[in-house]
């Protein structure tokens, strides 16, 4: 059973995200992005005795959490791996091998960017470092320090979608040769000198720490891989609920959905009848986004994005 008092983390659309996934009772669920066990809590209460719910996280973080506020639910399998993992962990863990619905929330949790340590975050200076998994790759610092310039560029344009890419790329390249880029509020400060225009409500370095972040845990990579895996895993009539914080992540799941909706690319003259067409996915109402009240009580929901596609026969 679920410990009582768990301090839970409330996560975005969460009610919406639960309710997409048209809970059967005695089913089994992937939370593949447990953060801080916010929507794990949501699945939890509305699931049975004998239902299966496994969590994935690779943020060493949501281990320890899971470890000490989930101990006494037999109902859960946390498993410390990354979510590109997802179709070997099912494999593992559940005797069929498929599951009856899998969540994905693409967010960055408000632990991981309120933690300075982290580095997640310019709000508090701390250590440049930006990894999902702090135990395992290459922080952003250590990046930084032998990124070349045009890939540093590209990866600001493509991932954060920066119109002044190619300053900032040449000046962090000069900067770094005399003092190297270790700390978070010493990159934002440089990248706000560089920028010659002002977004409103926003710093100047806010779509850069994102393109860095994306790049160095291969976020995008990671979501076409468990996009492809959870197709896989889910049941006929199964649900995949995802939902996506930024224009990046969003079009590549709406493609993905249309993709699977739409079946092989065969050139069109070939005879083959449309209902022979083998599609994977349906896609179910339409994008959800956070009500005014959550908006409001929660300003990093603004720009979630809820989608949810049913798996076909």
């Amino acid at each position: 059973m679920t410990s009582a008092a768990v301090p839970i983390h409330h996560p975005v659309l969460c009610a919406e995200a639960v309710a997409a996934l048209a809970v059967v009772n005695t089913g089994r669920y992937v939370d593949a992005t447990f953060g801080r066990g916010g929507h794990t809590a949501a699945l939890l209460a509305v699931l049975g005795e004998s239902a299966q719910l496994i969590a994935l996280d690779r943020d060493p973080d949501a281990a320890r959490w899971a470890a000490e506020h989930f101990v006494a639910e037999s109902r859960l399998h946390f498993v410390h791996t990354p979510f590109s993992r997802l179709a070997e962990v099912v494999a593992e863990h559940v005797t069929s091998a498929t599951v009856d619905g899998v969540l994905v929330d693409l967010g960055v949790s408000s632990p991981q960017l309120d933690d300075a340590d982290r580095g997640f975050s310019f709000r508090n200076d701390g250590p440049l470092d930006m990894r999902m998994d702090s135990s395992s790759g290459v922080s952003a610092a250590d990046w930084l320090a032998t990124v070349d310039e045009t890939e540093l560029a590209t990866v600001l344009r493509n991932y954060g979608e920066e119109r002044f890419h190619r300053r900032i790329a040449r000046a962090i390249v000069q900067d770094r040769q005399h003092t190297p880029f270790t700390r978070t509020w010493q990159l934002a400060a440089l990248i706000e000198r560089v920028v010659p225009t002002r977004e409103p409500g926003q710093h100047p370095a806010t779509r850069s720490f994102q393109a860095i972040r994306i790049a160095i845990n291969r976020e995008l990579d990671e979501l076409a891989a468990v996009l492809r895996q959870a197709v896989t895993v889910l049941r006929p009539g199964g649900r995949l609920v995802v939902i996506s914080f930024h224009s990046l992540e969003d079009r590549l799941v709406k493609r993905f959905f249309r993709d699977e909706m739409r079946g092989p690319d065969w050139p069109p003259d070939l005879p083959i009848p449309v209902q022979a067409v083998p599609t994977r996915l349906r896609v179910i109402g339409k994008p959800q986004r956070p009500s005014a009240a959550e908006a409001q009580r929660n300003p990093r929901a603004r720009s979630a994005v809820l989608r949810v596609a049913e798996r076909l026969p």
